[in-house]
Parts: C-alpha cells; structure tokens; sequence
C-alpha cells in the first residue's frame, strides 16, 4: 500500500506541474495574441466580409433565417458562429473579435502539438506565435472565415496522422466529424478532409482491412462529414426554406464569374513570397539541413500544405485572405530549418521571427484603425437621426457595420453591398441586380451610402443608375474616409433642415 502510495505520489506532481505549464502557455499565447490583434479590437472596419456575417448573425436571435431572410451563399454554421458571439452581450465588433481570438490561440495550441512531432518544446512554442503572426499577417486579424475552420483542420490533422494508434480509427471518424463542422464554416475546406480521409483510410488499408472493408469505411467517412450540411438542409426543408438553402449555398457559387485577374492577381506576388520563402527552405532543410527525426510525420505536413493549397485555389476567383489557410502547413513544413537544434542553431528561427513581425507594422494599423473609428463615428452621427425600425438606410456601397451601428432596419434582404453592386454578382443571385437596385429607390429610403472607389469590379448598369438617381433627389451631408475610400452619406431633400 505504502509503495503504490509512494509510486503515485511523484506523478500527481508530474501532472501538477505539466497543468500549470499549460496554463501558463495558455495565458501567454492569450496575451500575446491580444497584444498582436490590439490594433484591430472595437474597429468595424478592420475587415469587410466579417460585417456582413456579424449582422446575419446578430439577426439569427430575431428569427431571421440566412438564405431566405437575408442572403449570402456562406454556410449557416458561420452565421451561427457570429450569433453565439453576439449572445456573449458585448457590442460587435468586440463580441466577434474576441470570440475570434480564442479560436487563434486554439490554433497556435493545436499546431504547437504537431510541432513537437518533430522538434523540441522552445521551437514548437515559437511556432505557436509566429502562427498567430502569419495569421494576422494574412487576414485573420479580425474574424475571417479562416480564423474558424483553420483550427478544426489542425485538429483533424492530430487525430489522424497517428494511422498506428490503437483507436485510429475511433479518432479517424471524430476527425471526420469536425471536418463535417468544418465545411459549416466554408465549404471550400473539402481538398483538406478528402487528404485526412485519404490518409486515414490509407492506414487502415496497411492495418489489413480488405478493399470491401476500406470501402464501407469510407462511406462512413462521408456520412460523418456531410451530416452536419444535411442536418441543416433538413432544418431548412422542414422550415419551408429549402430552395434558397440549395440556390445560396450549391447553386450561385457556380454561377458567380470569375475575377478578369484569374485565381491569382499579380499584386500576390510579393504579399505571398514569405510563404513561398518558408516553404522552400523548410524542403531544402529536410534535405540538407536537418533531416526530420519523423519522416513520415514530415510528409504527411507536406500533404496537408498540398491540400490546404487546393482549398485556397478551389475558388474561381481569390482573395488575399485566403492564404491564411496555408500558414499552419507553411510552419510545419518549415520545421527543418526553424529548429533551433539544426545546424545553424537558433539564427533562422529568431530571424523569421523577428521578419515575421516586422511585417504586421503595428503602429501603422493602429493609427488606420483609429482613423477608421473616428470615421465610423462620424458616419454614425449624420445618418442616425434620420434611421429607425421603420425608416431604413441602404448601403449602396460602404461599411455594411452602419446598420447595426447606427439601429436602422434592413431594406433588403441582398443587404451585403458587393452582392448589388459588384458585376461577378450579375448572374448568381436569385434576382437581377438592377431590379432590386430600382425595388430599394423606388421605396425612397431616408439615407443612401456610396463610396467614391470601389473594392470590385461593378455593376454598370446598378452603379450608373444610382449615380444619375442621387442627386436628383438626395444631397450629400457628410463624407468620411475608410479603407483609403471616400464614404458620402446622402439625405433625402425633402428631410433635410431647412434654412
């Protein structure tokens, strides 16, 4: 009794002292990626898209359903996600982006793990930030969708790489299931779960199974990671809502044109080139440098780099934002260089640190920031008074965070700006652009809001009517500047002071 007493004794410690090093852990990477998304906090415009899911998130809570009450072709799991930030009581942008935060600490946590595959704990911990870096660096410094499925595909990544694990294929099929969450978030995350499903249906063929075996394994695979979509078909067809749940989500992402610049701008170029940069000295030091203690873990990072690339480019046209998927593959792949015990010892790793940073320019992105609120204020305070539950503003084109910020109802459900103005939209959307444009007018509303730049390539025929139908009947109050866009608030005549 004595000895089992005394066995037991030094690992309870052990374990004491390894929950307090993760808690520390924890907190650190938690302050540090406060610290790196500081700038951006309680700023509505530090990002475009994450205004409109905020907003249909926000609406779940008043029976506004996506798809058929207001339109975007994202899944409804994302506006779920939003919607449980906006429960948290704190006003949006803090709510979202703080619940955003946890989600990148979770990633830098998730890819510190598979980290220490290959390297030692100081090198697996640095990765952790320089993940937080890149992500910020590459548009998760707000609330991107990235910021969400990212973590979920590190996490499927831990539960499948082992493919010897005695519950391999128990830990397979949870993988499979947070894929399922995953394509919830943003359906392009396919290349990903097909290469953790592929791996994982790879190792149970080694472990024995026949072909008929590894074929109702995979069947299984896909139940699990469709079921989450199906669920929420169901839930649509029982609501009634069935066919704007099929058109938004399987049938306008096909019909949206593609960009005139393709999949890849030329401006890309540069902004990637330190991922590029990663990638081939990580491949160079597996080969020259240090060779990976886990070769088969090396590959399988190389795989997931190759899937989460398919991912970015699966799109027919591609945003910068993107490529924040490829930071969690990029660091993994580039552990041979990075680790401190190489050859070089610590030199490459403080130095990529050190760029890595450099490259968020933190005091320029806090004065935009700043520059952005007063902005927003300002904004806020011309349009206010003239907007209510009944009398509704119309953002042509400009912060679609204006009607949450300023308390005014919604005049259409196509309520996101890029979807009526923006020419890719012209064919994959449930109505004509121009007739909903020529709809939202005819009903007068108090306030209109355009922008003297656009962000895409526009709709003539929508642009050219608001432009010749504003000043006839509409007369600028205010103007302010966002994102190096002029953003004019235009007031009914017949409701402005008179002299």
């Amino acid at each position: 009794m004595t000895a089992v007493s005394l066995d037991r004794a030094p690992a309870k410690a052990q374990d004491r002292q390894w929950a307090r090093t993760d808690l520390w852990l924890i907190l650190g990477l938690s302050l540090f990626a406060l610290a790196v998304r500081f700038p951006f906090l309680g700023d509505h415009n530090a990002d475009i898209d994450e205004q409109l899911y905020a907003l249909i998130g926000s609406q779940l809570w008043h029976g506004q359903l996506p798809f058929v009450d207001l339109w975007d072709r994202k899944p409804f799991g994302l506006f779920l996600l939003f919607g449980l930030a906006d429960a948290s009581g704190l006003p949006a942008p803090w709510s979202y982006q703080l619940f955003a935060t946890i989600f990148i600490v979770l990633g830098a946590l998730l890819l510190r793990q598979l980290a220490l595959l290959l390297v030692d704990t100081t090198t697996a911990g640095v990765l952790a930030v320089l993940y937080i870096v890149l992500m910020t660096i590459y548009g998760s410094h707000s609330a991107q969708t990235e910021i969400y499925h990212v973590p979920a595909m590190l996490g499927m990544a831990l539960l499948v790489r082992d493919t010897s694990h005695p519950e391999a294929l128990k830990r397979a099929c949870i993988a499979m299931a947070i894929g399922g969450v995953a394509l919830q978030v943003k359906y392009t995350v396919v290349p990903q779960c097909l290469f953790f499903g592929l791996w994982a249906l790879w190792g149970q063929y080694r472990a024995g199974r026949n072909l008929p075996q590894i074929a109702g394994i995979a069947a299984g695979f896909a139940v699990l990671g469709l079921l989450p979509t199906l669920l929420v078909g169901l839930f649509y067809l029982a609501m009634g809502g069935w066919d704007e749940f099929w058109f938004a989500n399987f049938v306008s992402f096909f019909l949206r044109a593609p960009a005139p610049m393709g999949r890849f701008a030329d401006q890309y170029t540069i902004f990637v080139m330190p991922l590029v940069v990663l990638t081939v000295a990580g491949l160079y030091g597996s080969l020259r440098m240090t060779q990976p203690r886990d070769s088969r873990s090396y590959l399988f990072f190389c795989g997931m780099l190759a899937a989460a690339l398919a991912t970015v480019f699966l799109p027919s046209t591609v945003y910068a934002y993107y490529f924040a998927a490829l930071a969690p593959g990029v660091l993994l792949v580039a552990l041979p260089f990075l680790d401190r015990k190489g050859p070089v010892g610590i030199v490459p790793l403080g130095a990529v640190t050190i760029a890595c940073i450099g490259l968020l320019y933190l005091p320029d992105r806090y004065e935009a920031s700043q520059d952005h609120r007063r902005a927003m204020d300002g904004l806020v305070a011309a349009i206010q008074p003239h907007v209510d539950g009944e009398k509704c503003l119309w953002v042509f084109d400009g912060p679609t965070a204006l009607y949450t910020a300023t308390g005014s109802c919604l005049p259409t459900r196509l309520i996101y700006p890029d979807h009526l103005n923006n020419a890719l939209e012209r064919d994959a959307l449930e109505v004509r652009q121009i007739d909903e444009v020529r709809r939202i007018m005819g009903e007068r509303p108090p306030v209109v809001v355009t922008a003297d730049r656009a962000f895409t390539l526009q709709n003539r025929d929508t642009l050219g009517y608001v432009t010749d139908t504003l000043p006839k009947g509409y007369a600028v109050i205010a103007k302010e500047r966002i994102h190096d866009r002029g953003i004019e608030v235009w007031l009914r005549r017949d409701l402005l002071p008179s002299n």
